[in-house]
């Protein structure tokens, strides 16, 4: 069986083209502008440590751990990952958030001479012309924030990425300020912010393009490029698919998208997406427990349709599905039941396809169901009635609602 021949995939038409394809670092703001969320719990430094490891083996480059500037909570929690980064020899590299403000810059570098670990700076201030005039601020003024950021950083030795917030609704002239002062101040990476998650997939590939090309280019220095958006117009996914077709470097993203309102780009989804288009390498089958983890520690459930983690993303009660997901398993290629009515297969996240019964199912439903836990499949008179009470009930029957039929089977057949 060829897959080739299986499924015709018009993802790939034009994809080269597209660009979004091609291998991207990722930077994961879980613990940074994830916990920004109203509504989540800002874990333990235990919980914290555990999720940098997981972020490590999924193959996510760098993650902010923070933001210093917030307390003492967060500059000993920021402390305690970088040690962890050094004396667990992970991969991943460590960034920090801070306002263009001293204040903010400084606890950054003292970590660094704590504990010896590398820290990108990311300093940020807004360039919108809404922000700029809801706050009372002057173009110079600005920039004497950002140069004193900047170039404290880079007297310290410490990575610096530039960030405007509210990129997405900045005009050009304040950019080209913004940016070209920063890059010719020392710092080699540039953020571009979709602070509220205005912008649509053709204002995001026209930004990063003007940026590239009318910024970055004629500085004559190595700066690279990043992309963080957010979740407000539901466009955050397609956004970042289209920073990395325009030529962004790095996209950041969160677990399960939690963040500021609506949240980021869910990095989770992204590895997914980026996995199937071959622009990831990375295991991903420990991905569940990277959602599980931050779901439970920050107090976010999980939708049940959720994609590719939720509960009901590899599960089905209906007929159709379900027979179509036997026959295919009955011709013993298990990719191929993996793929018949799944556009990601469940083995790529470390899951499998379930067959429940329900209102909807068909008696193939049923056989799958006791065969996949041990009960006698060919027993047709337990197979009908299961069957038939599925038939009667509003839902999906639980484990146990089944296995009261299966009992109540037996009684009669001992009766």
């Amino acid at each position: 069986m060829d897959l080739g021949r299986l499924i015709h995939d018009w993802n790939v038409e034009g994809l080269e083209q597209l660009g979004w394809n091609r291998p991207v670092e990722l930077d994961d703001e879980t613990l940074r502008d994830g916990l920004q969320s109203p509504s989540v719990v800002d874990p333990p430094v235990g919980a914290k440590i555990e999720l940098l490891h997981m972020m490590d083996e999924l193959g996510i480059h760098t993650a902010d751990i923070g933001l210093p500037g917030a307390g003492p909570r967060a500059v000993a929690d920021i402390t305690r990952l970088c040690c962890e980064i050094r004396d667990a020899g992970l991969s991943i590299r460590a960034n920090c958030a801070a306002r263009t403000v001293l204040a903010d810059v400084e606890p950054a570098a003292r970590i660094v001479q704590e504990t010896g670990v590398p820290l990108e700076v990311c300093t940020f201030i807004g360039s919108s012309p809404i922000r700029v005039f809801a706050e009372g601020w002057t173009t110079e003024r600005m920039l004497q924030h950002a140069e004193e950021a900047v170039c404290f950083c880079v007297r310290e030795g410490l990575e610096v990425m530039f960030v405007t917030e509210d990129t997405t609704r900045a005009d050009k002239a304040m950019l080209r300020t913004l940016y070209g002062h920063a890059i010719g101040w020392g710092a080699r990476r540039i953020c571009l912010s979709d602070t509220v998650g205005h912008a649509t997939p053709h204002g995001v590939r026209a930004l990063v393009e003007f940026v590239r090309r009318e910024i970055v280019g004629p500085s004559g220095e190595e700066v690279k490029i990043d992309w963080h958006g957010h979740r407000d117009r539901g466009l955050g996914m397609a956004n970042a698919l289209a920073a990395i077709g325009a030529g962004a470097d790095r996209i950041h993203a969160t677990a399960l998208g939690i963040g500021e309102r609506v949240g980021n780009v869910e990095m989770d989804l992204l590895l997914v997406n980026l996995s199937l288009a071959g622009a990831h390498k990375a295991d991903l089958t420990r991905l569940a427990e990277y959602c599980e983890l931050v779901s439970r520690e920050c107090r976010v459930p999980i939708p049940s349709n959720y994609p590719a983690l939720g509960a009901d993303a590899f599960r089905t009660a209906t007929g159709v599905h379900a027979a179509a997901i036997v026959k295919a398993e009955a011709k013993g290629a298990h990719w191929l039941a993996d793929r018949v009515y799944s556009a990601v297969p469940a083995s790529v996240v470390g899951r499998r396809q379930e067959i429940e019964i329900g209102p909807m199912s068909g008696i193939s439903n049923v056989r799958h169901w006791l065969a996949r836990r041990g009960h006698d499949a060919d027993d047709e008179a337990l197979c009908q009635l299961v069957f038939d009470r599925a038939k009667a009930v509003d839902h999906t029957l639980t484990e146990d609602e089944v296995l009261a039929v299966v009992a109540e089977a037996e009684r009669r057949r001992a009766g």
